[in-house]
């Protein structure tokens, strides 16, 4: 047989098996073809058809699209399954959708075993959550997007978000996804890392996170440690927002590390110097200077000389006259002027008197006693002897003439 014939033969044999696939092209066939042609609502596919077949832009993708060609370019290979065909209209509606579903679930089935991340462009921002598309309509509830709550996912759409599968129901196509465990994953193990390389006494830079009735939560290289509200500063701290505010640098000291429960505790007062360490260099025995109340105890006050610095006022020493409780001269937030009569910073005990900042009030002169019974004027009376050693009176020289009478 020559070359010629038996290229010729090759040719029909060709020719007939792409007449035998026209003639055998029918409905759920899967098909492969090159995007040719792109309009708004669909794309045109050459399959090697006698005429190229449309892919509506609802069968493009399983999330809804604006144009085909968020989901498709002119020259990209595609697999679709025919949805419908007539030749005598010349109409072949295909399905890029169809075929990327069936793979998507084999793969998403793997992945949902695996628990390994995947990542996902988000399409859509719905109500409730994030709209992507994983070959299936797959979608993020707004509880499983971030670690944190998010109040406005507005511009999530067109990111590029890792996730895991969380649930999967392919009956229902239902596809849930979670790019918050993927994070909580991430975060404990760099956790774990950071905590590993901490260490009691270290002094580290930190952001201030979140804001607690008992305390603050502040990020020291990608974990969050405890400041408890008493670690907050020296001076007395009733609420951590008195003191601090979201997004604040902070300087910490490490009190403790727990890796076992995960907790770090931190303090900012301890970063920085006590005011002890200055008191010695501020106050002396014998200062007058002014505080503030900070508390009424039964046996004195409590007045504060700088912030951390708090001496007693015994209640002997609150005021010249007697009192029998401090509340009778004295109140809480009170301003005072007191003397400092000794100091130990080591102890850190401060005595103070409020008494001796102020003059003693001048004592009252003693009132002359009253004698009782009738005055008697001694002036002149022959029974009444005087001298300069006094004066003093007889019986006899008293009652002597009457007694004369008797005798």
């Amino acid at each position: 047989m020559s070359e010629e014939t038996r290229n010729q033969e090759a040719v029909e044999t060709q020719s007939q098996d792409q007449l035998d696939q026209i003639v055998s092209l029918k409905k759920g066939d899967t098909v492969k073809g090159t995007i040719v042609k792109l309009e708004d609502n669909q794309a045109y596919v050459s399959i090697g058809y006698k005429y190229d077949g449309v892919i509506p832009v609802r069968e493009l993708s399983a999330v809804q699209l604006d144009n085909a060609s968020d989901a498709v370019q002119v020259g990209q290979e595609v697999e679709c399954k025919v949805v419908s065909i007539n030749d005598d209209k010349e109409s072949l509606v295909l399905s890029k959708r169809a075929i990327d579903t069936e793979i998507a679930w084999e793969s998403l089935e793997k992945h949902f075993a695996d628990q390994d991340a995947i990542e996902v462009v988000v399409a859509d921002v719905v109500k409730g959550g994030l709209v992507v598309d994983v070959g299936a309509r797959g979608f993020i509830p707004a509880s499983m997007v971030e670690r944190h709550f998010v109040e406005d996912f507005s511009d999530y759409k067109g990111r590029t978000l890792r996730v895991k599968v969380k649930e999967l129901d392919r009956e229902n196509n239902k596809v849930i996804l979670s790019q918050k465990d993927v994070l909580e994953e991430e975060f404990e193990a760099n956790k774990q890392k950071v905590m590993a390389d901490l260490k009691e006494g270290q002094v580290l830079e930190g952001t201030v996170q979140r804001l607690t009735q008992f305390g603050a939560f502040v990020d020291v290289g990608g974990v969050d440690g405890l400041v408890h509200v008493s670690e907050i500063a020296w001076s007395h701290v009733e609420k951590p927002s008195d003191a601090l505010s979201e997004g604040d640098k902070v300087t910490v000291k490490v009190l403790k590390v727990d890796p076992e429960k995960g907790k770090i505790s931190l303090s900012i007062k301890a970063a920085q110097q006590g005011p002890w360490e200055t008191a010695a260099d501020k106050f002396n025995t014998g200062d007058i200077v002014t505080g503030e109340v900070r508390r009424l105890v039964n046996f004195g006050a409590f007045v504060e000389l700088a912030p951390g610095v708090e001496g007693l006022v015994h209640i002997s020493q609150i005021s010249h006259k007697h009192i029998g409780t401090p509340q009778e001269v004295l109140k809480e937030g009170q301003e005072v002027q007191v003397k400092i009569l000794d100091i130990n910073v080591d102890e850190k005990r401060v005595s103070l008197s409020i008494k001796e900042t102020e003059e003693a009030p001048a004592s009252s002169p003693r009132p002359e006693k009253q004698s009782k019974g009738p005055k008697i004027d001694l002036k002149d009376n022959p029974n009444v002897s005087l001298n300069n050693q006094g004066m003093s009176v007889t019986l006899g020289e008293r009652f002597g003439d009457k007694l004369s009478k008797f005798k």
